[in-house]
């Protein structure tokens, strides 16, 4: 026995632990999930909303613009919490949206029920930040731009703002000066979520 060496037997090495199998990937959902008919039932209500402020019936304007506000906040719980989101969903939802706000602010504008202004910073700002978007793709340097809290409370401001006008001008009474200072604080957070987008898209991007 060369010295040094134990004349024990060396101990058994203990099994090593199987490291657990990655889940498997989730599968995308297809495109006619309950989540993406309820989104494409919104955009299809859009024209709808349009005729009815045209003809003057804002009270069904309303109604109508609240239940696609309230489709909104639904099929994005059930894309979440069935797990059944999919790529048409994700192009879909934003396209729908943006489609009910436009055509709502520029109707109620063209009537004179809401501000022209208001509407036309409203779009201007939309403009400018998809024109941006294209420009920086088509140049090569896509921008890494993520909804920031100003941009949310942007949403929900003119989705609220909207919803009010065409509730106080479909079923009365009128709010006076109160509607034009929420008009102002509407677009104020409208040009401060537009800089803000414009300070995102011009930052240098991370190595």
């Amino acid at each position: 026995m060369p010295p040094g060496c134990s004349a024990l037997p060396a101990a058994p090495e203990a099994p090593r632990a199987t490291p657990p199998a990655p889940p498997p990937p989730r599968a995308e959902a297809g495109a006619f999930t309950l989540p993406n008919l309820i989104t494409l039932a919104r955009l299809c209500a859009v024209p709808f909303t349009i005729w009815l402020i045209i003809h003057g019936r804002l009270d069904w304007a309303f109604i109508l613009f609240a239940a696609a506000g309230v489709s909104d906040a639904v099929d994005g719980w059930m894309a979440r919490r069935w797990h059944i989101r999919s790529a048409l969903g994700a192009v879909l939802d934003p396209v729908a949206d943006k489609a009910l706000m436009v055509g709502t602010y520029v109707t109620l504008a063209a009537t004179g029920v809401m501000p022209d202004w208001l509407a036309i910073l409203v779009v201007f700002r939309d403009v400018l930040i998809m024109g941006g978007v294209l420009v920086l793709y088509m140049l090569g340097t896509p921008p890494r731009m993520r909804p920031s809290r100003i941009s949310k409370l942007n949403t929900v401001a003119q989705i609220l703002y909207a919803g009010l006008v065409l509730l106080v001008a479909g079923f009365g009474p009128g709010l006076g000066w109160a509607m034009d200072v929420l008009a102002w604080g509407v677009a104020a957070i409208t040009a401060l979520s537009g800089l803000a987008y414009a300070r995102e898209a011009m930052r240098p991007a991370s190595p």
